[in-house]
C-alpha cells in the first residue's frame, strides 16, 4: 500500500508525524506537501493527493488541516475519492468498515498525537465490509456520474 500524504500550514507539524509513523510501520508514501507551517491553500494539496489516488500513483490518502473539514471538502469534490474526516478510534474504523474510505482527513488543531496515529493505525488497518455498505456506495457512485460536469 502507498499512502499519498499531504497537509496545509496548519496541519504540517501532524503530517510530519504521521510520515513518521508510516516509515516506523514500513508503509510507502509519497508526500505532497506543505513543506512548512507558513500559510498555504489547503485545497491545492488535497487536489495533488487525491489526483495521485485516482491515477492508481497512491492507494490511499491522509490529508492534514487545522480541522479536518477543509481538506475533506476539497477532497470529496473528486469523483472517487470518499474522504472522512475522524476524530477518534471508532470514526475511523467506521469509516473503513462501513464506507470504504480512501482518504482519511485529519485536525492538526483539534487532535491531540496519541489519538491522531491511533486513527490513521485504525484506518490503515480495517478492512472494507462489504456486504449491504457495496449497495450505499455504488449509489454515491451514481449521484458521481450524475453530477460530474455540473
Amino acid at each position: 500500500m502507498k499512502i499519498a500524504l499531504a497537509s496545509d500550514h496548519a496541519g504540517f507539524e501532524m503530517k510530519e508525524m504521521v510520515a513518521r509513523f508510516l516509515t516506523g510501520r514500513g508503509l510507502a508514501f509519497e508526500d505532497f506537501g506543505s513543506s512548512s507551517g507558513e500559510s498555504v491553500d489547503y485545497v491545492d494539496f488535497a487536489a495533488a493527493a487525491c489526483e495521485a489516488v485516482l491515477a492508481g500513483a497512491c492507494d490511499r490518502a491522509i490529508l492534514v488541516c487545522g480541522t479536518g473539514i477543509g481538506m475533506a471538502m476539497a477532497a470529496n469534490k473528486f469523483p472517487g475519492i470518499r474522504a472522512t474526516v475522524c476524530w477518534n478510534a471508532v470514526t475511523a474504523e467506521v469509516a473503513r468498515k462501513h464506507n470504504n474510505s480512501n482518504c482519511l482527513t485529519l485536525g492538526g488543531r483539534v487532535l491531540n498525537d496519541q489519538t491522531a496515529l491511533e486513527i490513521v493505525r485504525i484506518w490503515l488497518e480495517t478492512p472494507f465490509e462489504g456486504g449491504r455498505h457495496e449497495r450505499r456506495l455504488a449509489k454515491i457512485v451514481e449521484i458521481e456520474k450524475k453530477y460530474r460536469g455540473f
